[in-house]
């Protein structure tokens, strides 16, 4: 079986389609099939677009100073 870009259960939403596109201000996707629909939005004509994904930011890492290190 083929292993998928991001896994192979991608929930659809029109934001990362190949038919939709999203608007200037971000609210909404522009699609071929449906027209102006949410982000979330999906269809049956969904067909996933892994470069449209944006991934999930890495947490910081918190800071430390020298009493942390310490066996005090």
């Amino acid at each position: 079986m083929k292993k998928h870009l991001f896994g192979n259960n991608i929930d659809p939403a029109c934001q990362y389609c190949e038919k939709g596109r999203i608007t200037k201000d971000g609210g909404r996707v522009v699609c071929d099939k449906k027209g102006i629909v949410p982000l979330y939005h999906s269809c049956r004509k969904f067909v996933y677009a892994p470069l449209k994904r944006i991934p999930k930011t890495t947490p910081l890492l918190p800071s430390y100073d020298e009493f942390d290190f310490s066996l005090e």
